[in-house]
């Protein structure tokens, strides 16, 4: 085959967020080069399966894809950070035509080239972002990864082993990216990384530069930065290191949203300090405080662990006090899942699965009343919203305090000349745990 004119790649992506901008980066290269993406197993010359592999149930997950598309197509490139164990994957699937870790978007290519020639006008391997490139998310919104890997050695995750360690972007390309979206109409720029709160600290916070200016490789600058294109930017996977309290005055001045997404994952020091949690030692609730000092219109979203082994009665009765304290706006909890090679596999007093999945439903039951009274109060308020889509039953939106996918939803009944992508003011008049409803202020739609 002498070029790829017909060549077409059928396309799978898993995981989190930041796995879907590896995949954005891996669609625009193939699309540099000429090749077209397709939804059809039956159309795709060879399909590329991007992998999860943070827990057993993601592994499991990914490796069902392979299989269904070993199976509906034949040819399957894999790709992602299940990829790292390539050994379990090859034992399940011996077909597979190659196998690569995260971020290895060359192999991946390089890979489809084995199938399908590319053709000989193109820029090999071309890092093109959007909007240039591939958006696997809707217009109106982006992820915009600032970093890879991490740091830590929390005892519950074999990220660091899959991810490397902390390799933050130039400033210079962070705030490019950012630009380039912004004038191509996205109105949400969703900040991530494994931790955001560390971006620039393997670069000793060099100052590099940004349309001619000098601008530090830091989370403060970077923040600064991205304030002042007129997008809404929202910040997730935020450790509570101390120099997140200069982040809040900005916040309360709106320059960018008061949402805060921080992984406390518990409150009992000894199970944190198992944990390996970094700022486990930090009077979180204290800070809390302060925060909403400055800033009262801050959302803070959070995600905990029960039955992390050792957690006793009184742990997790000592998390549910925090969590009242706390009264945090946005909660997930999951059960505590050994994962291969982490090394809190190794720990003594294991927790019951069954204890531990009833101290979840009471976590969650508590979480349920806190956010239904946070969203009752919320009703005759008037908010900024940003529509997601719109149907023939009225528009769906979110307010400053809801993250796409993960949050509540502004639900705009009868609302159907709306168009995804716009802001506009909006007098909430309903609520109930999750989420809420409302009616556009006149002139303001």
């Amino acid at each position: 085959m002498s070029g790829n004119k017909s060549g077409k790649v059928g396309f799978i992506s898993l995981g989190c967020p930041k796995a879907l901008v590896d995949s954005e980066r891996i669609l625009t290269q193939l699309r540099t080069e000429g090749y077209q993406v397709t939804p059809s197993y039956d159309d795709a010359d060879v399909v590329v399966v991007n992998t999860c592999g943070f827990i057993d149930d993601a592994k499991a997950e990914s490796l069902d894809a392979i299989g269904e598309a070993l199976n509906e197509n034949g040819k399957v490139i894999v790709t992602g950070c299940m990829g790292v164990e390539e050994d379990t994957i090859r034992k399940v699937h011996p077909s597979v035509l190659s196998v690569s870790g995260p971020q290895q978007y060359e192999q991946v290519v390089s890979a489809v080239h084995e199938v399908i020639p590319p053709s000989q006008d193109h820029d090999p391997f071309l890092d093109l972002v959007p909007p240039q490139g591939i958006k696997l998310t809707p217009r109106h919104y982006a992820y915009l990864k600032i970093s890879e890997g991490c740091n830590h050695k929390c005892s519950f995750c074999i990220i660091p082993s899959m991810r490397g360690k902390l390799d933050s972007r130039p400033i210079g390309d962070v705030l490019d990216e950012a630009d380039r979206l912004v004038k191509a109409g996205v109105q949400e720029l969703l900040v991530i990384s494994q931790d955001t709160s560390a971006y620039g600290v393997d670069r000793k916070y060099q100052t590099g530069f940004w349309q001619g200016m000098p601008v530090k490789t830091r989370m403060l600058e970077m923040c600064q930065a991205l304030g002042q294109m007129g997008a809404w930017v929202r910040l997730h996977y935020v450790y509570p290191y101390p120099h997140v309290d200069d982040i809040i005055p900005m916040m309360a001045e709106g320059h960018i949203l008061p949402y805060l997404d921080i992984p406390f994952q518990h409150a009992s020091q000894s199970v944190l300090k198992a944990m390996k949690r970094p700022a486990h030692a930090e009077n979180t609730l204290e800070r809390i405080r302060r925060w909403r000092e400055i800033c009262p219109d801050i959302t803070l979203r959070s995600t905990f662990i029960t039955g992390f082994p050792g957690e006793t009665d009184d742990d997790f009765e000592m998390l549910l006090d925090w969590l009242e304290e706390a009264q945090l706006d946005r909660v997930g909890c999951f059960t505590y899942s050994p994962v291969d090679g982490a090394p809190a596999n190794a720990l003594p007093d294991p927790v019951d699965p069954d204890i531990a999945e009833e101290r979840r439903e009471r976590f969650m039951n508590v979480q349920a009343r806190i956010s239904a009274d946070k969203l009752q109060k919320k009703i005759g308020k008037t908010l900024e919203v940003l529509v997601d889509e719109v149907d023939e039953e009225g528009a769906i939106a979110r307010s400053k305090a809801d993250a796409p996918e993960i949050d509540g939803l502004v639900y705009l009944n009868g609302e159907t000349d709306l168009k995804p992508g716009q802001r506009l003011q909006v007098k909430i008049e309903h609520a109930d745990e999750h989420d809420l409803w409302g009616t556009p202020v006149p002139g303001n739609a």
